[in-house]
């Protein structure tokens, strides 16, 4: 059909209609000044007259021919209140409480704000102002930081319980995305040999452990995250340097898994394996010529480069070895201790899904190694 006589068609329906539309309003008129002559004699006459009348009613048609005006949508939204992170937190807290309670102090906590910016900031929208990026972040710490429920916090920073789930899951994103690799990295081996050499062990970069955190039930192969001493778990495995910060993490596996197999799967072996991960740096033991190793426990294999305790019986230069590598191996325990009394949602089952839990545990291990970093006190409290 020609496009001109199309337009022609329509315009001359839309004309029709607009006629009946002003006929009907018309009729309307007509009939309401009928009722006010007549009275009410004349109800039952006008209700035939109404009822016989075929088509549809005038608003139907008014409203197809886009002549009602459309009502204003209300935005609805719970009422709560943020006077106490607005008021009392940013205003009246000191570093103790920030310590206490965010586990860093306030000049840390907005370093970390600004280093998320690029990913958390958002903007306004018709329907409400965005969260601000550091009541986000304070948001994601508070809960990371405490057993609390979703539902308790947010109802002390004034967001639905859904917002502190999400604030959760993003925060602990950017983290990962803009400061993982950042912060949880090798840096100076020299000065983390020299730092092991002081504790007893020579040429030493590392030790290296698993931990098992707490997760509900997976609905699929849940017998998997069975670890052997009886609770659903998943792994986190850690290399460590002299001080207690991770070098090297890897986060996943069921809690069923042994470690020398996580071990065996992880980048890391293979770059030790390849002689990648160390400078080559050796010493002269005796007659053999030493690398740079890392330390484990008995479930670890024994490497060229990662050492192991003596087993059996023992002699008293085995004995004295173990004991050395034991004092400098016992720093890695002391960082799962660490990690977990700071961010104790890792010490209680974690409801989130297979896929995000390793985001969570991921942040915990970042944040920590900020804390360390920083010199944020350690409270025994905690």
């Amino acid at each position: 059909m020609d496009p001109g006589l199309l337009l022609s068609l329509i315009a001359n329906t839309v004309n029709t209609s607009r006629i009946v539309v002003l006929s009907l309003l018309t009729h309307d008129a007509e009939m309401q000044e009928r009722m006010l002559e007549c009275g009410d004699d004349s109800d039952d006459e006008l209700e035939n007259e109404f009822s016989d009348t075929p088509g549809p009613c005038t608003l139907e048609l008014l409203t197809v021919m886009g002549e009602v005006l459309p009502v204003p949508r209300r935005f609805w939204a719970r009422e709560t209140s943020t006077d106490w992170w607005d008021r009392i937190v940013l205003q009246v807290w000191d570093d103790s409480q920030w310590l206490r309670n965010f586990r860093m102090r306030k000049s840390t906590f907005f370093e970390l704000c600004d280093s998320l910016s690029p990913v958390l900031k958002r903007h306004n929208t018709r329907m409400r102002p965005a969260l601000t990026v550091e009541k986000r972040v304070a948001i994601a710490i508070w809960k990371l930081a405490t057993p609390d429920s979703y539902r308790s916090v947010g109802n002390q920073f004034g967001v639905g319980k859904s917002t502190v789930g999400a604030a959760v899951l993003e925060v602990s994103k950017a983290i990962i995305k803009l400061l993982l690799r950042k912060v949880v990295t090798l840096g100076n081996v020299q000065a983390i040999v020299d730092g092991f050499a002081a504790m007893g062990f020579p040429n030493c970069g590392g030790a290296i452990d698993g931990t098992h955190i707490p997760i509900l039930a997976p609905e699929h192969q849940g017998a998997q995250y069975i670890n052997r001493k009886g609770y659903f778990s998943m792994v986190l495995q850690a290399l460590v340097d002299h001080k207690g910060r991770f070098t090297n993490i890897h986060v996943g596996w069921p809690g069923r898994v042994h470690d020398a197999r996580v071990f065996r799967s992880t980048t890391l072996f293979k770059r030790l394996q390849q002689g990648t991960y160390f400078p080559d740096q050796r010493i002269t033991v005796g007659d053999v010529q030493m690398p740079i190793v890392i330390l484990g426990d008995p479930a670890y294999p024994l490497m060229p480069w990662l050492m192991k305790p003596y087993t059996g019986s023992l002699d008293s230069a085995q004995e004295l070895f173990n004991y050395r590598l034991s004092k400098c191996r016992m720093v890695v325990e002391c960082a799962f201790g660490r990690l977990k009394a700071r961010w104790r949602t890792l010490l209680t089952r974690s409801d989130l899904s297979q896929t995000n839990i390793p985001f969570v545990i991921a942040a915990c291990c970042v944040l920590h190694n900020l804390c360390e970093s920083k010199g944020e006190a350690f409270i025994a409290g905690w």
